[in-house]
């Protein structure tokens, strides 16, 4: 048997950690340490990702208006302003809550960026992943959509990318036809899921005279979901002295039944007669924003009816995300 030659080993560049790129789980890790990336540097990067954000939509203008579009309202649309104006061959970025076929986002013909916001995501970041989309839906070639995949652990986030100082004014509409240019001529594909879609929409409204606050119709009753930018536990404790004294109704026939938990922010839900209209509500909405910023400003202790108000709605309180 021949022997071997003796080998002798090339000596690696050294890569620093800030330098490896991202591969697939099961390739060799780029720093040559002869492992798999997934065990090896992929191991950090797979932690960042996935690493749980609980307020994703922090410091970005309408944080509770994210949340709302993001879990409870079916068909709106906000203009995004971008930092340093919008590139070259894009006349618009307009986040929508879904998109057909379920598209992270889509670039249309004209050039237009539509981004959705009621995705999956790859990471516990919700920020990071619709700004990975962004990002690539502005380079992508017109009349094409966008598929979603894990966005890098360093990326950036929709905060660097929105302009801070830009208005998030959501339109809430009765459907999705604003999906396609031409609802007539979209592609049989398209049109069905437009038809799935506008017949599973639930009638929401967005409330004028109050933040965030959002009433929608089912077929029993209808429902106002305000998602509130307090601190939870001061807002649970105000709700509860509201509650005790019998001033959190919002007028004949409605109840305050409880709240979501959703993406940091808390979001309390009141039960409407079927008979009461967007319209209806908003001046009950806008009185009861005046007995909330008094009853917030409180720091008595609870009393022990506001107490047991309190657990009452901490045990009706349900958390989305």
């Amino acid at each position: 048997m021949a022997k071997k030659r003796p080998q002798t080993k090339a000596k690696r560049p050294q890569i620093t950690d800030g330098e490896i790129p991202v591969v697939g789980a099961r390739e060799p890790c780029p720093c040559g340490s002869g492992r798999r990336y997934k065990a090896c540097h992929g191991r950090a990067a797979a932690h960042a990702v996935t690493e749980l954000v609980h307020r994703p939509f922090e410091g970005l203008a309408g944080e509770c208006d994210w949340v709302a579009l993001r879990e409870l309202v079916p068909a709106a649309t906000v203009e995004l302003p971008l930092k340093g104006g919008l590139p070259e061959g894009v006349p618009s970025v307009t986040l929508a809550t879904v998109l057909p076929m379920a598209w992270p986002a889509l670039r249309r013909d004209d050039g237009s960026v539509l981004l959705g916001l009621q995705n999956d995501t790859a990471s516990g970041d919700i920020s990071r992943d619709l700004a990975d989309t962004l990002q690539r839906a502005l380079t992508a070639e017109p009349g094409t959509p966008v598929e979603g995949r894990r966005a890098p652990a360093d990326g950036p986030r929709l905060q660097d990318l929105l302009d801070p100082e830009g208005a998030f004014e959501p339109v809430v509409h009765s459907g999705f036809e604003f999906w396609v240019p031409d609802s007539e001529n979209a592609t049989p594909e398209v049109a069905a899921s437009l038809e799935r879609a506008n017949a599973a929409a639930i009638p929401t409204a967005k409330l004028t005279g109050v933040d965030a606050a959002y009433w929608c119709e089912t077929p029993d009753k209808n429902h106002l979901r305000w998602v509130m930018p307090h601190p939870e536990e001061q807002l649970l404790d105000a709700l509860a002295r509201l509650h005790a004294a019998g001033r959190s109704n919002l007028g004949e026939g409605t109840r305050l039944v409880g709240s979501f938990r959703a993406h940091g922010l808390t979001v309390p839900v009141w039960d409407l007669p079927s008979g009461v209209s967007a319209e209806d509500i908003e001046k009950p909405a806008a009185e009861f924003a005046e007995r909330l910023a008094a009853a917030l400003a409180s720091d008595a202790p609870l009393t022990p009816d506001e107490r047991r108000a309190r657990g009452g709605l901490t045990n009706r309180q349900v958390t989305l995300s």
